[in-house]
C-alpha cells in the first residue's frame, strides 16, 4: 500500500514539470503570435502613414513642377517619384561651359531631392548664421579644433592655450546671436550682375526691411536707379575684406560680414572702422549655386520671411536659347564672360546645375526672383506652393526620413540637437571688440543688435522665440540633416 502511494506520487511530481511546460510554451506562443500580429498591425500602420505621407509629397511635386513650367522661363521638371526630380533645359540649349576636370561640357538636366531641400532649407530658416561665443563654448572642443579653421595664418593647428584663438576672434566674436529668426520681414539680396543695368530696381530694393549686398559692389548716386542706396549687410570673402574701407565709406551702420576666415590683417583693418563686423557661420552646399551670392540667400533666410534676389543672372539660358515673353522673343547674351554692373567683364561662367537649382528654391517658396527678363511682365506669385502646402510637404518629409531610418515617433523641434548647451545669464561676455580699437572703432554701433532688448524685435520674430523655447540652432558641419548645436537661454530673463 504505501509502495503503491509512493508510485501514485511520484507520477503526481511528473506530471506537475509536464504541466508547466505546457503552461509555459502555450505562454510563449500567445506571446509569439501576438508579437507578429503586433508588428503586423503596426507595419500596417506604418505603410498607411507612409502612403499619406507620399500622397502629401506626390501633390507638392505636382504643383512645384507647375511652378516651374510657368516660372523657369523654358526649364521643365519631370517628375520621378514622391522626392525626386528632374529640371530639364529645352533641347538644343547652347552650353557653353566646359568642364576642364570630366572633360565634358555642361549637361542640360539636373536631378534634385526636394524632400531633402525642403527639410534643408525649412531647418535653415531657424538657424543662427553668425559665428558666437556660445557656439564655440558648447561645441566639443569647439575653441580647440573649430575655432583655428576660421583663423588663417594662426601658426597651430588647434588652440590648447585658449587665448591664441581669442586674440584673434574677440574682435569679431558676439557673446550670442546679435540677429534672430523673423527678425526682418522682407529683404533683397543684390547680386552683382550687370543685368542690373538693363532695369531699374533701385526703388524697389530700397523699399525692403533689408538689404544684403556682396564684396566690393559700390553704392552711390551713380548706381541708384539700378541697385538702390540702402545699406544694411553686406557679405565678403577674406580677399574683398581688405578693401572695405573705401566701400563702407559714408555707411558706418553696414554690418560687414566675413564668409570664410579672418587674420592679423583684416583685424587691423577693422579696428579702423567703425562698422560692426562679424564671421558667417553657415552651411555647406555641394550643389551648382555656390560662391558669394549663394551665401548670401543663405544669410537673408536666416533672417528673413521674404528674400527677394536681384542681380543673379538666374534665368536659364546661354547663347542661342531664345524664349518667348508675351509675345516678343530676346536672346540672351553669351555668358562665357560674367558681367558685373560696376567694372569691365572678366572671364568666368554661370553653370547651367546653378540657374536650375535658383529655380527649386524659389519654387519651393524660399526665393522671388527678380531679372530683366521677368520685368516685362507682372509678377505673380500664386504659381509657387502657399505656406500651408510647404508645411505639410516638410511634415510628410519628416516623418517619411524618420520611419525609413527606423527612428519612432516625431521628434520635434529639436530633435537634430546632438550638443545641447546652456547659456549662464550672469556669464553673457562682453560686446564684440577689444579693448585695443581705435576711437573710430570704439563707437562702432554694435550695442544697437547685440544689447537689442527683447521688445524690441517684431512680433514674429518674438513668437518664433518663444516658440523656440528661446534656443539658438546652429549648424555643426556641411549640410547634413542633424548634429547641430543647441543652445538653451534663459527665456523669462530675454523676455
Amino acid at each position: 500500500m504505501r509502495q503503491h502511494k509512493l508510485l501514485s506520487s511520484s507520477a503526481s511530481n511528473n506530471r506537475r514539470p509536464r504541466i508547466l511546460y505546457l503552461v509555459c510554451a502555450v505562454a510563449l506562443f500567445s506571446l509569439l503570435l501576438f508579437a507578429i500580429q503586433s508588428s503586423f498591425f503596426s507595419g500596417s500602420l506604418i505603410s498607411d502613414r507612409n502612403r499619406e505621407q507620399i500622397s502629401v509629397l506626390s501633390n507638392f511635386q505636382s504643383s512645384v513642377q507647375q511652378c516651374v513650367a510657368k516660372k523657369g522661363l523654358g526649364l521643365t521638371a519631370q517628375i520621378i517619384d514622391h522626392c525626386k526630380l528632374i529640371l530639364k533645359y529645352p533641347e538644343g540649349t547652347n552650353s557653353t561651359w566646359y568642364n576642364a576636370q570630366f572633360k565634358h561640357f555642361e549637361p542640360l538636366e539636373y536631378k534634385f531631392d526636394v524632400c531633402e531641400s525642403i527639410l534643408l532649407w525649412e531647418q535653415y530658416r531657424n538657424m543662427t548664421t553668425i559665428l558666437t561665443r556660445e557656439y564655440l563654448d558648447v561645441r566639443p572642443d569647439g575653441w580647440v579644433d573649430y575655432a583655428p579653421q576660421r583663423i588663417a595664418q594662426l601658426g597651430a593647428k588647434k588652440c590648447y592655450n585658449k587665448t591664441l584663438c581669442e586674440e584673434n576672434l574677440n574682435i569679431l566674436l558676439p557673446a550670442k546671436p546679435p540677429f534672430h529668426p523673423r527678425q526682418f520681414r522682407t529683404c533683397a539680396v543684390v547680386g552683382n550682375s550687370g543685368d542690373l543695368l538693363k532695369t531699374e530696381f533701385g526703388e524697389e530694393i530700397d523699399s525692403h526691411d533689408a538689404v544684403f549686398r556682396d564684396n566690393e559692389a559700390p553704392v552711390n548716386e551713380k548706381y541708384a536707379k539700378y541697385v538702390g542706396l540702402k545699406r544694411d549687410f553686406r557679405l565678403v570673402v577674406r580677399g574683398a575684406a581688405r578693401n572695405m574701407v573705401p566701400i563702407l565709406n559714408g555707411s558706418d551702420d553696414e554690418i560687414l560680414i566675413i564668409k570664410s576666415l579672418t587674420h592679423r590683417e583684416i583685424n587691423a583693418i577693422i579696428k579702423t572702422i567703425p562698422n560692426p563686423v562679424y564671421l558667417f557661420q553657415g552651411i555647406v552646399l555641394r550643389r551648382g549655386a555656390k560662391g558669394t551670392g549663394m551665401k548670401s540667400i543663405e544669410l537673408a533666410l536666416s533672417m528673413c520671411d521674404i528674400v527677394d534676389i536681384y542681380g543673379f543672372t538666374v534665368d536659364p539660358g546661354y547663347t542661342e536659347w531664345w524664349v518667348s515673353l508675351s509675345g516678343f522673343w530676346f536672346g540672351l547674351d553669351n555668358m562665357d564672360f560674367m558681367t558685373r554692373y560696376f567694372s569691365a567683364p572678366r572671364k568666368g561662367h554661370n553653370p547651367l546645375q546653378g540657374r536650375a537649382y535658383y529655380q527649386l528654391l524659389e519654387c519651393l517658396g524660399l526665393i522671388r526672383i527678380h531679372s530683366p527678363m521677368r520685368s516685362m511682365r507682372k509678377q505673380d506669385w500664386s504659381d509657387v506652393p502657399s505656406r500651408e502646402m510647404i508645411s505639410q510637404a516638410h511634415a510628410a518629409a519628416k516623418q517619411l526620413k524618420l520611419s525609413q531610418s527606423n527612428q519612432a515617433g516625431d521628434l520635434g523641434q529639436f530633435g537634430s540637437c546632438k550638443v545641447w548647451g546652456d547659456v549662464d545669464p550672469k556669464k553673457m561676455g562682453p560686446v564684440s571688440g577689444s579693448p585695443d580699437m581705435s576711437d573710430v572703432r570704439k563707437k562702432s554701433n554694435y550695442n544697437k543688435w547685440e544689447v537689442m532688448p527683447f521688445k524690441s524685435l517684431r512680433n514674429e520674430a518674438q513668437d518664433h522665440y518663444i516658440q523656440m523655447q528661446g534656443v539658438s540652432l546652429y549648424k555643426m558641419d556641411g549640410n547634413r540633416l542633424d548634429d547641430l548645436v543647441c543652445v538653451r537661454h534663459p527665456l523669462k530673463s530675454d523676455v
